[in-house]
């Protein structure tokens, strides 16, 4: 695999979430000092599968308190693969502004869910490029608490062949501490 290069650039897009989340004011945590105080913030790497979501259910659950900020990071592969130049420009488009508009509703609602469970604030991201990569950036840019990934639900076999965002994830982002929560069905997969 190869190794994050500092100067090297990427593209990504702010998602504005969307007015019906309240602004919510700062807590009073006057008995509280330091960390606990200022809030943390905690990377949640999130796609549309149901393994991100368990991810994230379990981050907001487990992990998250008042004062923390969540950041939504969703990845978007910019590898291509058509031969044509001209129809891989349009279906590029098409496909990332699809991609956008479904990855944006699923941050929207991921932020009200986030607000109503534990209180947190929430902002979100989609960056362009490797997810792996893209996601050890995110977390040197932001110097989290903790970085929480789900698993793909792929077997030993096909991790190994196809590669894992987690494991890149795990190996190569030394900035915080990288959680991954296994699928639901971990307990229940059955050995190749």
């Amino acid at each position: 695999m190869e190794t994050l290069m500092e100067d090297e650039q990427y593209n990504w897009k702010e998602v504005i979430l969307p007015s019906l989340i309240p602004v919510v004011p700062e807590p009073d945590l006057e008995r509280e000092t330091g960390e606990r105080r200022r809030g943390r913030d905690i990377i949640i790497a999130v796609d549309h599968g149901p393994n991100s979501k368990h991810a994230f259910d379990w981050a907001v659950t487990h992990l998250c308190r008042l004062a923390d900020t969540i950041h939504l990071v969703h990845a978007i592969s910019s590898t291509l693969s058509i031969l044509n130049f001209q129809s891989l420009i349009i279906s590029m488009c098409l496909k990332n502004e699809i991609v956008h508009e479904m990855t944006q509703g699923l941050m929207e609602k991921l932020a009200v869910e986030a607000l109503e469970v534990a209180m947190v604030r929430t902002k979100a991201r989609i960056v362009e490029g490797d997810a792996g990569k893209a996601i050890c950036r995110e977390a040197e840019r932001l110097k989290p608490a903790a970085v929480v990934l789900g698993t793909r639900g792929r077997s030993l076999i096909q991790s190994v062949l196809q590669g894992s965002v987690s494991e890149y994830c795990f190996h190569n982002c030394k900035i915080a501490p990288i959680i991954i929560v296994p699928g639901k069905e971990a307990g229940e997969e059955s050995v190749l």
